[in-house]
Parts: structure tokens; sequence; C-alpha cells
């Protein structure tokens, strides 16, 4: 080595010092939150802010909002220059609201207050399986939805903004035609049902959902100008689907729900399904082995939440058999979901 050249310190992290920054994840976690809840990335879209001018427009302390933004830098998420004002990078751009693959809603209901509740008794729910939300609230997660607009449409809001990410991938990677009637079982605001209408102008849809989330899926769909091919329904899929579809789609529905519920889904859907009829699950099917996988975390989210679980290929193509469907393909996208496909038996 020249001695002009400096002496190379190796890049590799001690595994204790990994395993500390994997600890303190949570601290990032709830920092992206609190930017998100504030609009930070909003005020920043037209260029770079000092923390005062921000402090200012969202109402929090200049001090404490420099820490935030300080540690968010840290990880990328934001970039302070030399005269300390701050500014939007690649990581900090799906915080903002107007953006495509927006994960600003998403973001704001991860850190709410009774959401995060819940995972702090994980270890709870390892020792008795139970959800930890429900042992906390003393109610079942969605009851407690139901019961509640403010946390409910944070919910919604959230899911909107998951959809969003997704239903490009999903378009992209699935191939939707052919299809005249789509059936969408609780599809909440509309994201994905309507981006599939977009593409496919020849094909009609219906939604379904709970009654406290129809009226926003109308004015969604309103908003796109798809009402006159688009119809939403409000109803409980647990009893009865809407029929006239020769396709029935489900995104983030059935991982909601243990055997028994999600087998009663798809029945409902069976029942009302033309013998030609295709069954259409997005979901996140977890890998075998040690790869790592965006499901096997959400999966731990469904353990403090619900009583359900995201399933391997497996454990799918079980559910579709009790269920009356064969499990004809499994159609990955460029996204963490699947296309999960079956027909009737």
């Amino acid at each position: 080595m020249s001695h002009d050249e400096p002496e190379q310190v190796s890049a590799e992290i001690p595994p204790a010092a990994q395993l500390m920054q994997m600890i303190f994840g949570f601290v990032t976690t709830q920092a992206i939150s609190v930017a998100a809840r504030l609009g930070l990335a909003d005020l920043l879209n037209d260029g770079a802010k000092a923390v005062d001018e921000l402090a200012q427009a969202t109402g929090a302390q200049v001090r404490p909002l420099y820490r935030i933004l300080r540690a968010l830098a840290s990880a990328g998420i934001f970039a302070e220059d030399a005269a300390g004002r701050f500014s939007l990078t690649a990581l900090a751009e799906p915080l903002r609201s107007n953006t495509p693959n927006s994960l600003r809603d998403f973001s704001i209901f991860i850190g709410a207050d009774w959401h995060w509740r819940a995972w702090g008794d994980l270890f709870g729910s390892a020792q008795s399986g139970l959800p930890a939300f429900e042992r906390i609230y003393g109610k079942a997660y969605f009851d407690y939805l139901g019961e509640n607009t403010g946390p409910a449409k944070v919910f919604n809001d959230a899911m909107t903004s998951m959809s969003t990410t997704a239903s490009a991938a999903i378009i992209d990677g699935y191939d939707f035609s052919g299809i005249n009637t789509l059936v969408d079982v609780g599809g909440g605001h509309g994201m994905l049902l309507c981006s599939i209408l977009e593409k496919y102008p020849q094909m009609n849809g219906i939604l379904i959902d709970a009654p406290s989330v129809i009226t926003g899926t109308k004015e969604a769909i309103a908003a796109r100008g798809l009402s006159p091919r688009c119809e939403a329904i409000a109803g409980d899929f647990f009893t009865s689907v809407p029929a006239g579809g020769d396709a029935y789609i489900m995104k983030h529905i059935i991982h909601d729900w243990n055997e028994e519920r999600a087998s009663t889904i798809l029945q409902c859907c069976r029942r009302q399904m033309p013998r030609e009829g295709r069954l259409l699950i997005v979901e996140m099917v977890i890998p075998e082995g040690n790869a790592p996988s965006f499901g096997k975390l959400m999966d731990l989210e469904m353990l403090v939440l619900l009583h359900s679980y995201e399933r391997t290929e497996a454990e799918y193509r079980e559910l579709f058999d009790q269920s009356g469907f064969n499990l004809t393909r499994i159609v990955p996208t460029k996204s963490a979901y699947s296309v999960i496909e079956g027909v009737p038996i």
C-alpha cells in the first residue's frame, strides 16, 4: 500500500452493531410517521426550508422538529444542507400527499397511537396466541374501527395508500382481458378496481364493502369518472356478494381472516360465480426458507391485530380446495403481492 493512500477501514459492521440498528428501528418508524402527520414533505415540495419556517407552518417546536429531521436525514429521508435547511430526497418523496405511490397515509396509520399500542404487546400475543389489540381494547379490531370514525378514516386512507402503490404492479403483472364484469369484494375506496377499469374500458365493475366505507367509495369512483360502469354496494361479504360477475377479486382481504372465515367469503363468491368464472386473490405469498419477505413482517401485523396470518402457497391451495376452487396458478408482480388465481371445481 502506498504511504499516500489512506488505510482502508473495513466496511463490515459487527453483528452487535447491526442488531443495535435493528433494535432502534422503531425510532425511524415513529419519526417517519410524525413527518407524515405534519406534512413536511408537502411543505418542502417547492424547495429547501429552514426548520423555524417548517415549525411555524406545522405548529411544532423548532428544536424537537430539528432533531426529528436530523435523525431522518441520517437514514436518507430528507437531507440537511450546510445552512441547516432541509430538502426532499428520493426516500422522502413518497411522504408527499399528492405524488404517485404516496405512502403518507400509510405512515400516519403505522404510527397512530391506537395502532402502535398493539405492537407494544407483541410478547403477549406470543404467549397467548391472541391479538394484542383485542386484549388492549376489549373488542375485535374491525369492531373497534366500526365504532370509531377517526381511526376508521386513518385505516381506510392507509389501505388506499397501500393499494395505490401496488395497483400498477398488479395490473402490469396480470392479464385481466376477457373479463366483462369484475366484482371487487372488500374493495375499500376502489383504488384497484378503478385502476383496472381505466386500463380495460370495455369492463364493468361492482364493489362491495361495509356501509361505513361505501360513501367514500362512491365519491372516489365519481372523481375518476367511472360511475357509469362501476357500482358500489354496501353489504356483508360473509353473507353474500353481488351476482353478475364473471371474475371476483379480493386484495388484502383473505389475510384478515382465519381459515373458517376466509373459506366463508370464498364460498360466497363460489355461489355467485358462473362455472367458467375466475377467483383472483391478491395477497403476499410467504416463501419457503430464510429468504427476506415483506409478507413475513406483515404476518406479525396480523398476529397483533387479528385472528389471522399470511399464507404460504400450500396453505392457499388447501384453502381453495376446501372452498370449492382449484388453484390454477400464482402470478408474481413487481411488488410484494401476487395474484392467486382459482377456478370453480
